[in-house]
C-alpha cells in the first residue's frame, strides 16, 4: 500500500507534519520484517539488538549457537558461515554490526534517525575476538 502526501509548503514542524509523519512511521515499523541471526553473549550480536530496540522494532531473535538447523538456514541465505545475520524484508545483511544495520534501516527510510541513551557498542566484536 503506497500512501502519498501532499503539501503545498515545506510543514517544517507543525503538528500537522509532526502527527503525519509519527502515523507513516509507525506503519513503516509495523510493516518491517525483520529475522536476526544472532549469538546471545557475542558484541556484534548486543550491537544488532541494541539498534533494533532503539527504533523498537520487532524482530525474531534466533539463536544460532543452541540451534544447529537455524545455523544452517542462516548460512544457506548468507552464503557465508559469519554472524550476526539480519535479513529485513528478504534482504540478507551478512556478517554485520549494529552500526550497519542502522545504516541500512536509514539508508532505506526503515527508520529515521533517533538518539538513544542505551549505551550498549554497537560495532564491538565478541571478548574472544
Amino acid at each position: 500500500m503506497s500512501r502519498v502526501l501532499q503539501f503545498g509548503y515545506n510543514c517544517g514542524k507543525s503538528f500537522l507534519c509532526s502527527y503525519f509523519k509519527e502515523v507513516l512511521m509507525s506503519e513503516t515499523k509495523e510493516s518491517v520484517q525483520v529475522k536476526a541471526y544472532l549469538k546471545p553473549t557475542c558484541g556484534w550480536s548486543n550491537g544488532v539488538r541494541a539498534v533494533l530496540r532503539k527504533y523498537s522494532l520487532p524482530y525474531e531473535d534466533i539463536d544460532i549457537l543452541s540451534n544447529p538447523v537455524a545455523y544452517m538456514e542462516m548460512v544457506k541465505k548468507s552464503h557465508q558461515r559469519l554472524s550476526p545475520c539480519v535479513e529485513i524484508n528478504g534482504v540478507m545483511l551478512a556478517d554485520v554490526s549494529g552500526e550497519e544495520v542502522e545504516s541500512y534501516l536509514l539508508q532505506e527510510g526503515l527508520v529515521e534517525r533517533v538518539e538513544s541513551s542505551d549505551n550498549t557498542p554497537t560495532n564491538q566484536g565478541c571478548p574472544s575476538h
